[in-house]
């Protein structure tokens, strides 16, 4: 049995969904109830989470149903425990920065949610102190951990779309008003004054997903919409909603490849995944989601032919050919929380920091200018 090398992870805001579902539950728990992390070296890597938040009596009830013994409201002194090796961050996006801010000083590994922060000014200067302090940081990335991408980039890998044209991207599905149905997103989201919309959301995601698969995204057109002005928040009360909630965005690429997402939580779901991309290319086509991946190469191609008098006879989806998965897929958050502990524990590469998280902010920032002066802008290369 390998010797246990116990780490320390401070994780704040683990009493939202994303935190305490993803990121405890099914990473950090899933871990210890697989042994621990193999380090290869004849020692497992044993998470220990001190849970931090603002509501004790929640924290001590998920503390004692997982069998954990740490818990704090004090984030300062959490911070300030020598044994403490990692800080994680899934806040609100409005407090993160500060938060992070306070690990660096404190000499704390980070790993955290994103955005990193609310302006790219605010990203660049947590990317910086992090390395002046010499700490190891990186930042969630989850989705290029996704069977469907990972399908996707073993085509992309394998040069089964010749040159890629373009990737049109749908997501989203309709979140409750709250009036009749409770909302499925916390209401903050809907408030741009407590750092929410989904531009600042999902814009990050886009960054990753098209920088790491297709290319840098170098120029951005984006329009964004309030479509449901007025919600419901948890207690049952009106308020008005300050945030975007859908936006459409068209993403150059380098080397050419224009790549079009829809991002909504005002659209109702007619595809089979919550999130579908297209990729065409001169040699092949493939539509990835969440899970399933189907492909049509150009031998394979039908050729369709436009008449609006007649029925259509072919069932166009029935023309596709599914990938098949030829591995296990572990859960994506997981799969990149191995990374990090690994990079913290043995110093192995890992190339998604706190930089690129600012790309992901960047994206963002830039989106929201070009709609709000209705043009479209560069995304300049940065660097620390």
């Amino acid at each position: 049995m390998p010797e246990r090398r116990t780490m320390r992870i401070a994780m704040n805001g683990v009493t939202g969904r994303m935190g305490y579902r993803q990121h405890l539950v099914r990473s950090l728990l899933a871990i210890r109830e697989q042994g621990g992390l193999d380090l290869g070296d004849g020692t497992a890597l044993w998470p220990e989470p001190v849970l931090v938040g603002r509501r004790d009596h929640a924290l001590k009830a998920m503390a004692d149903r997982h069998g954990l013994t740490e818990w704090s409201t004090d984030l300062d002194a959490v911070l300030a425990d020598p044994s403490v090796d990692l800080y994680f961050d899934a806040q609100v996006t409005s407090a993160r920065e500060e938060a992070i801010g306070k690990a660096i000083a404190a000499g704390k590994h980070v790993y955290t949610e994103k955005p990193t922060a609310t302006g790219l000014a605010g990203a660049l200067d947590l990317a910086r102190r992090a390395r002046a302090a010499g700490v190891k940081h990186g930042v969630v990335q989850d989705k290029l951990f996704l069977p469907g991408l990972l399908k996707l980039k073993r085509l992309i890998d394998g040069g089964f779309f010749g040159r890629i044209l373009s990737v049109r991207g749908e997501f989203g599905y309709w979140v409750f008003e709250g009036d009749w149905q409770s909302a499925q997103r916390p209401s903050w989201n809907y408030r741009r004054e407590d750092g929410g919309g989904i531009v600042v959301d999902m814009f990050p995601h886009w960054e990753y997903v098209l920088h790491e698969l297709f290319g840098r995204v170098t120029a951005v057109t984006a329009q964004t919409a309030t479509h449901i002005p007025r919600r419901w928040d948890e207690h049952g009360e009106p308020y008005a909603a300050t945030a975007d909630d859908a936006a459409y965005g068209i993403f150059q690429l380098e080397g050419g490849a224009v790549a079009q997402i829809n991002s909504s939580w005002a659209v109702r779901v007619n595809r089979d995944e919550l999130v579908e991309f297209q990729v065409d290319g001169t040699e092949g086509s493939a539509v990835a989601g969440l899970r399933n991946c189907r492909v049509q190469h150009r031998s394979s191609t039908p050729k369709p032919v436009w008449n609006p008098d007649l029925p259509a006879t072919e069932s166009f989806r029935a023309q596709w050919q599914e990938v098949p998965d030829n591995d296990t897929f572990d859960n994506g958050f997981k799969a990149q929380w191995e990374l990090f502990l690994r990079h913290v524990a043995l110093d192995e590469p890992y190339r998604w920091d706190l930089l690129a998280g600012a790309r992901g902010v960047q994206l963002a920032e830039l989106g929201l200018r070009s709609c709000a002066e209705g043009r479209r802008l560069d995304v300049p290369e940065i660097a620390l």
